[in-house]
């Protein structure tokens, strides 16, 4: 399997995947996707049902793997799935348990991991991923990130103790919950460096691709991503669907063959992209439903075709801050496949994005695939319709989920009202409640519970600088850390 770039207007796939597992972004300022899809059958999702109940999730999770890696040997491929995906770190052997909330809803909880987001499911993995590399290649790696909320503490929990790894992680000073914060800046660790950018989270995403479009600069510090334009998170992340779908088809009639369809809450588009790739795969996912909050770039674009990039001022703070996103980088992934991969015509589209522009595709014949060829639908969601749904949830279901689930759940009730869908409809879970209690509080008039592994955040020391919002600041923090 080799990789090419979504602005290569060759499309020459030259590169394995342990290349774009430490390169990250590509150099050309695209995003990197295999050549093709590997396709899966019948037979192999029989045999993958029987591999997830005897063997468990990490040897589905090798199993999916393989058909993208390569170069590294199938038993080193399988203790790096089994190292990542332990009943200790996930607090139980399923990962992700899946469980029905009424008729043909479901919820995958994707959040039982070291801290507390879906963003474990990943981010474990590529921390053993990127280990194993490292010694392999006897080199160190500095990773750059952003994050909105949980993708900072989800790379520092993974990767932090590994000698030869740094991590440098941007996030929008002011803007993530009380509980995120603390989790993120209670990590004193000389190999992890936080900074509080002045900004939304889109200005923290364009300081790193401004930083990694430095090649000299990036090949100097031997800087890496583990933000989602870091193909192999997305692979991880393809795992969850294809486990999701068997559980939610598990006893079915004919269940190798039952279509499911995902309610999908995101914001930089890397969580449903995901579900893109499994779909593209053969696995049988009937429809992909995105749900955004207020910040709703992505469902205009899937209603209307039109990406219209909004700036840092238009970005709404909100209840469900992960979300708070005007620039999905991965949508790119997904225009390249809509516009039959021509890197040309991809690159002229979002190379505007970082002058503040967009893309209209609503008179392109291409839009209409949108729906009918990859299954996209989308809806939105507001802070009142969270917290009604939060209460509503737990009185009706007994669950108390997070503004995020919240958002997607509002969003499926939606879709089963209008009929748009008939087939089991997973909901997919981003974040525990215990990270965002102030909302918690306001729907259902109490603190969530917090589970004992989190009590030392009430007391914790913050180890975290303020910074410009400004990629040359950010640079020389890089070079004065790595230098010391």
């Amino acid at each position: 399997m080799r990789y090419l770039s979504t602005r290569d207007p060759q499309g020459e796939a030259t590169l394995s995947f342990c290349d774009i597992l430490i390169g990250g972004l590509a150099p050309d300022g695209g995003l990197y996707l295999p050549e093709s899809y590997p396709q899966v059958d019948a037979d192999t999702l029989a045999r993958w049902r029987r591999l997830l109940e005897e063997e468990g999730y990490a040897a589905l999770a090798h199993a999916i793997l393989s058909l993208y890696v390569d170069d590294i040997p199938d038993a080193d491929l399988r203790g790096i799935c089994e190292r990542a995906y332990t009943a200790e770190k996930f607090g139980t052997k399923e990962i992700v348990p899946v469980a029905r909330l009424d008729g043909s809803l479901f919820l995958g909880h994707l959040s039982n991991g070291p801290t507390a987001a879906f963003k474990d499911m990943a981010m474990q993995l590529l921390g053993e991923l990127f280990e194993y590399e490292l010694r392999r290649r006897d080199s160190s790696l500095a990773i750059l990130g952003a994050t909105s909320g949980d993708t900072g503490s989800a790379a520092i929990f993974a990767m932090k103790g590994r000698p030869n790894i740094h991590v440098f992680m941007l996030s929008p000073a002011g803007r993530m919950t009380p509980f995120q914060q603390a989790q993120m800046f209670s990590v004193d660790d000389p190999h992890v460096v936080n900074m509080a950018v002045d900004g939304v989270f889109d200005d923290c995403q364009d300081i790193v691709k401004k930083v990694s479009s430095d090649l000299d600069f990036k090949e100097l510090h031997r800087l890496g991503a583990v933000n989602s334009i870091n193909w192999a998170r997305l692979l991880a992340q393809v795992v969850y669907y294809v486990a999701c779908w068997l559980r939610a088809t598990d006893g079915l009639e004919d269940a190798d063959a039952r279509e499911v369809s995902f309610v999908v809450p995101t914001g930089n588009f890397g969580n449903v992209c995901a579900g893109h790739v499994a779909r593209q795969m053969g696995v049988p996912i009937d429809t992909l439903v995105v749900a955004t909050n207020e910040n709703d770039v992505l469902d205009e674009f899937f209603r209307t075709g039109v990406y219209r990039v909004r700036t840092s001022t238009e970005t709404h703070e909100t209840s469900s801050p992960s979300m708070d996103i005007s620039k999905a980088s991965n949508l790119e992934r997904f225009v390249f496949d809509l516009l039959h991969r021509d890197g040309a015509r991809t690159a002229e589209l979002f190379a505007g994005l970082s002058t503040g522009e967009g893309f209209d595709l609503s008179g392109d014949p291409v839009f209409g695939d949108v729906r009918d060829r990859f299954g996209f639908a989308s809806g939105t969601s507001t802070h009142a319709d969270r917290v009604s749904t939060i209460a509503a949830v737990e009185k009706k279901y007994g669950v108390l989920v997070d503004p995020h689930t919240a958002d997607a759940l509002k969003v499926a009730f939606d879709v089963l009202d209008g009929g748009d869908v008939d087939t089991p409809l997973v909901v997919l879970e981003t974040a525990l409640p215990v990270k965002f209690a102030s909302t918690i509080v306001e729907a259902v008039g109490r603190e969530p519970e917090i589970p004992d592994a989190y009590a030392y955040l009430r007391d914790a020391d913050r180890h975290v600088m303020d910074i410009g919002n400004d990629a040359d600041l950010v640079k020389k923090v890089i070079v004065d850390t790595l230098t010391q």
